[in-house]
């Protein structure tokens, strides 16, 4: 049976904000040491492997994928329990190919990054030490910074985004009142009225319930798509190849 995607999307409340173009500027020269990955040789797939430090001293594998025009917005990928960037690959050489920088990282204990992958009350650490990098990145608009993740990834995203004007944008796929501990309710109401897109599959009830909840009564743009039996977090990229697109087009709206 073929999966319907997109079986809902429902804009709770909308906002608007005229963004002037920025021109683009040569890229400087970075502090931090690159490796390019192979096989990627167009200027909107080019992507580096980089290395993030966090404030406890590991040292986190990450990969950013250079936008086609810069300085551009960037937004940090994070993947779920027990998997890797690996599985934002798409979303981010497709955000790249489209302007906008993406960093997807290895969570601690995940991929190539070192660390005890069970230590879920560290991991802010983690998205902290992405935004440091991005920071200093002459090639990224520092004020135009969003966050996507999937499950716990969603949590941390949410946390991450809470205290930090910088984060403009959100995309939440599978998100939960409670993940084993990281709770990101508190950090919704201080993230305010900045946008957020929540998604959440109808085989997925636990996600399913958090994202309608969080969406009643919220401020500013809060936009809610719902899956027809897409699975949970980075699944549903799989399962509902449309996903990715609307991924995308979501930070064209809100970061550009």
């Amino acid at each position: 049976m073929k999966l319907r995607a997109a079986a809902a999307l429902i804009a709770i409340a909308v906002g608007s904000e005229i963004i002037t173009p920025r021109a683009a500027t040569p890229l400087k020269g970075l502090t931090t040491s690159v490796t390019p990955l192979k096989g990627l040789t167009t200027l909107a797939q080019r992507s580096q492997r980089v290395t993030l430090r966090t404030e406890d001293g590991l040292s986190l594998a990450a990969t950013w994928y250079e936008p086609s025009n810069r300085p551009a917005p960037a937004v940090v990928l994070v993947h779920m329990l027990t998997r890797s960037r690996r599985d934002w690959e798409a979303v981010a050489t497709r955000l790249a190919s489209e302007g906008i920088g993406a960093l997807a990282i290895d969570l601690r204990g995940h991929g190539e990054s070192p660390g005890s992958e069970t230590d879920l009350g560290a991991m802010p650490q983690d998205l902290g030490a992405a935004k440091r990098h991005l920071a200093v990145r002459p090639d990224v608009i520092h004020s135009r910074i969003g966050i996507a993740g999937a499950s716990l990834g969603a949590n941390l995203a949410a946390i991450a985004a809470a205290d930090d004007a910088a984060v403009a944008s959100l995309v939440l796929l599978s998100p939960s009142l409670d993940y084993r501990g990281v709770r990101m309710e508190a950090a919704l109401r201080k993230y305010g009225k900045r946008p957020a897109l929540l998604v959440a599959a109808t085989d997925d009830a636990y996600a399913m319930r958090t994202v309608k909840d969080f969406a009643k009564g919220a401020g500013g743009i809060r936009e809610v798509l719902m899956l027809d039996g897409a699975g949970h977090g980075t699944t549903m990229l799989s399962r509902a190849p449309d996903l990715a697109r609307q991924i995308v087009e979501w930070f064209h709206r809100t970061l550009q």
